[in-house]
């Protein structure tokens, strides 16, 4: 019985382990914005990640080296 019991416990916990997804990638420690620049939103992709800015501006950095890749604004309709 307590051998079963065992079997049980490490069934449930290799099971559930998988439900709670893959490890999240490792955030930056620092982020330098351009003067003048506050962040709203932050997102992140394989190798890169993105702020989008109060000044309606998307600026997405290389995740390796934390230089701004490219600036993208947003316009309004």
């Amino acid at each position: 019985m307590v051998i079963g019991f065992i079997v049980i416990v490490v069934l449930f916990v290799t099971r559930f382990s998988d439900a709670f997804g893959p490890e999240p990638p490792d955030l930056p420690e620092t982020i330098a914005l351009p003067d003048g620049a506050a962040p709203l939103a932050f997102t992140q992709g394989g190798d890169w990640f993105a702020v989008v800015t109060t000044e309606d501006e998307v600026l997405i950095f290389d995740r390796a080296t934390g230089e701004l890749r490219q600036t993208i604004a947003i316009e309004s309709q």
